[in-house]
């Protein structure tokens, strides 16, 4: 091969040999500061450095510098140089030899076409971090030649140079990098799900389902939740939040607020006073962290869904007719701002009525208002029938979240069915209202006993009941202000019983002393019933229940 005749062709080349021979065939001028021309042989500094550069030759340089450098000329890209370091990695290549059968290499990285997309285009071309097949990783830059061959020579003029730097530790430490990330994300993965219901409880008047998606491989998991918390007396709380912020620390802090919030709702607190709560939590727990949150209650004797909201998106319902009501107001910021008091609203939701709460992540798109995705979900939730798994699965579908979602996707769907028929039989009401006076409680005890005859139920549970009623009635009367009510209630899975009065002091258990004339009232309740509770009304005053579970059929 006539390295030297290609050599002497490569670019820049041709311009430095020029200037040297204009150097050498000008004549320096004469003068005071003239060299002479017997010392110009011996330049220093920059002058010599450069001229010393000029010198060198081009092959002995490619043959001495580690990267892999080949050169090769034609359309078919015939083999004219590799260096000693190419020959190292691959073995010695026969110069001559088209590329596809001469560097097999090139063709397992998938080299070869973009020498022909080189060579037409006279651009350079590089591609970054191909895996050879001697497992080492290189860095590839293409870069056209022009006229390798002499002048008069008819060999094609075109030509590729190839000069490939070895990335290998770069890459070894990205794919250890990358490996890091993966494991740090499954880790959070984990957590994020075993921090969420195992099994969602399922009320007695409600059909719920729910689904998490957490965010695509590129994305580090959020602190998306939900939850579902059965309050006693028939009654349910439905929750879903979503910690700012993504990782390990998202998913911790969603925990703790998750389990803050089922302790707060044992308490049957109004919505908002929940989310008063949980305010001050969260700014214990990290103050540079937020959180939204939507709390809401369900209760079948009123047939609304109460609810407060701390920044997250509004509660959507459909009604039993198909129309889609969006839950506006009331709104407040997100948990841990502080300093923010926090109030309820309500939504109805009747029989045939389907409700979902969901997060950011299902409605938010990058250059898209919020509002464009809430109204789409409406429009989903519209048209989307069956059972709640169902309906879960028609909203996350065409909402277009899959498997590379840019975030987490948490919805909860809750159904209160249209029972009509046998079913609609075991879901049973009745109420009296109570005026006072010592004939209350004889009326509400006659009142219970003709009820749960009607409900045949048996002898024992009748008695219980009966003397359940009884007792809550007592109590009222001796502790609480008109006006009150006596409610019993049956499910296909339980029987509830339900005093309301005007006063707002709970009762609560203790134990009575054997001269004692009163305080055995609760803990008769507390022993015969499944179990039993208080809250205060929203309008002021009180309400006791207990329940009884129904034998299963």
């Amino acid at each position: 091969m006539n390295f030297t005749r290609w050599s002497a062709r490569l670019p820049g080349t041709q311009r430095r040999a020029a200037a040297r021979s204009e150097h050498s065939a000008s004549p320096a001028p004469l003068g005071d500061s003239s060299v002479p021309a017997a010392r110009a042989e011996h330049l220093t500094g920059p002058a010599a450095l450069a001229s010393a550069v000029e010198d060198l030759p081009v092959r002995e340089v490619l043959d001495r510098i580690p990267a892999l450098v080949a050169l090769v000329q034609g359309p078919d890209h015939r083999i004219a140089y590799v260096n000693d370091a190419y020959t190292a990695a691959f073995g010695a290549r026969p110069t001559g030899e088209p590329a596809h059968e001469a560097l097999p290499e090139l063709d397992a990285l998938g080299l070869l076409p973009l020498l022909d997309q080189v060579l037409r285009s006279a651009k350079p071309r590089t591609v970054k971090s191909r895996k050879a097949p001697d497992g080492r990783s290189y860095t590839f830059t293409c870069t056209p030649v022009d006229a390798l061959g002499a002048p008069g020579d008819d060999s094609p003029g075109g030509g590729v140079l190839i000069f490939a730097a070895d990335v290998t530790d770069h890459a070894e430490a990205a794919a250890r990098l990358r490996a890091s990330e993966r494991s740090q994300r499954e880790t959070a993965v984990t957590l994020q799900r075993s921090l969420l219901p195992q099994e969602l409880e399922q009320p007695d008047d409600l059909r719920i389902a729910a689904t998490y998606h957490p965010g695509g491989t590129e994305a580090a998991v959020g602190g998306d939740w939900y939850d579902v918390i059965t309050l006693g007396g028939g009654r349910t709380a439905l929750v879903i939040g979503d910690v700012m912020g993504r990782g390990v620390r998202a998913a911790a802090v969603m925990g703790q607020l998750r389990t803050a919030v089922r302790a707060y709702a044992r308490l049957d607190l109004p919505p908002h006073e929940v989310l008063q709560l949980l305010d001050g939590l969260a700014t214990e727990i990290d103050a540079n962290q937020i959180a939204t949150c939507a709390y809401a209650v369900h209760d079948p004797n009123e047939g609304r869904l109460v609810y407060a909201s701390a920044g997250h998106l509004p509660i959507l319902v459909r009604d039993e007719n198909g129309v889609v009501h969006r839950a506006e107001e009331p709104t407040g910021p997100p948990l841990g701002t502080g300093g923010w008091l926090h109030a309820s609203g309500s939504i109805p939701l009747g029989p045939g009525s389907t409700a979902v709460l969901y997060t950011d992540g299902l409605v938010e798109r990058r250059g898209e208002d919020i509002d464009v995705g809430v109204a789409a979900l409406e429009e989903a939730l519209a048209g989307a029938t069956g059972t709640p798994q169902v309906v879960c699965d028609r909203l996350v579908r065409s909402a277009g979240v899959t498997a590379d979602h840019d975030d987490d996707v948490a919805v909860l769907v809750l159904q209160h069915p249209a029972r009509t028929g046998p079913g609609g039989e075991l879901f049973r009401n009745a109420a009296l209202e109570l005026l006072g006076g010592i004939e209350a409680t004889p009326r509400a005890r006659a009142f219970a006993s003709g009820v749960l005859t009607s409900w045949r139920f048996g002898s024992e549970l009748h008695d219980l009941g009966v003397l359940a009623a009884s007792e809550l009635v007592a109590n009222s009367l001796q502790h609480g202000t008109p006006p009150m009510r006596l409610r019993l209630r049956r499910t296909d899975r339980r029987l509830i019983i339900e005093v309301t009065d005007g006063d707002d002091h709970l009762p609560r258990r203790r134990r009575a002393e054997p001269a004692d004339e009163a305080g055995r009232g609760i803990a008769i309740v507390a022993t015969i019933a499944s179990g039993w509770g208080s809250r205060r009304t929203p309008g002021g005053g009180k309400a006791v229940w207990c329940e009884f579970a129904l034998p299963a059929t």
